[in-house]
Formats: structure tokens, C-alpha cells, sequence
């Protein structure tokens, strides 16, 4: 896989480390903050919800971290384009039943993502 498309996989990895951060340990204090138009009081009672989630999002984080420590070539490629797939269609699923602007910060990336590595 090309150093390009490489950083790409790495800042994907890194931006859902952050969201699973921020899901397990900051959805009361972060989340009225990031999601304005959810009414405030419903942040406390969702915070296990949200910890799920989180890791989730750690998953694919790790997948996508494990597909740049892969050796073989072709094997690197196939899981980074499976788990930036896994990040595009929760991209694509979380625009349209949470917020818009999450095909922004995750389906958005996960297309460049998958664009560089099948064809840099």
C-alpha cells in the first residue's frame, strides 16, 4: 500500500480511537457539546449506549491499525478496504438516522480512504 494511502488508513484510525474515546469516557460532558440538537438530559441515561458504541468504533479503529502492521501486499489492502468499508456503511447508517454531519467526518474519509488504497 502506498505511504499515501497508509497516512490516510492511519488518520481514519486515529479520528475512531478519538470517537471511542469520546463515547466511552466524555458522552455526558462532550456530547450535549457535539450533538447540539439532542436535547441535553437524555446524555446521562444513554451513557452505556454511547460506551457501546465506543467500542465499536475501537474495533475499527484496530482493524484498521492491524491492516498497516500486515506484511503481504495484497492481504495489507484487502482488510484496510474491509474495515474502511465496515467505516463507510456506519458512516453512511449514522448520517441517516443521527446526524449529517457524519458523512462528513466518517463517510467522507472512508471513500478517500478506500479510493487510495485501490488505486495509488
Amino acid at each position: 500500500m502506498p505511504i499515501i494511502a497508509k497516512l490516510i488508513v492511519g488518520f481514519i484510525a486515529i479520528a475512531h480511537l478519538y470517537i471511542m474515546w469520546f463515547e466511552m469516557f466524555q458522552w455526558v460532558s462532550r456530547g450535549p457539546r457535539i450533538f447540539e440538537a439532542l436535547p441535553q438530559e437524555i446524555f446521562e441515561p444513554t451513557k452505556a449506549m454511547a460506551a457501546n458504541q465506543g467500542l465499536y468504533n475501537g474495533f475499527l479503529a484496530a482493524g484498521l491499525l492491524w491492516s498497516l502492521t500486515i506484511q503481504d501486499l495484497h492481504w495489507q489492502s484487502n482488510v484496510a478496504i474491509c474495515f474502511l468499508l465496515f467505516v463507510l456503511i456506519a458512516g453512511i447508517y449514522g448520517a441517516l438516522t443521527v446526524s449529517k454531519k457524519i458523512l462528513y467526518v466518517q463517510t467522507l474519509p472512508a471513500i478517500v480512504g478506500v479510493a487510495a488504497v485501490l488505486w495509488l
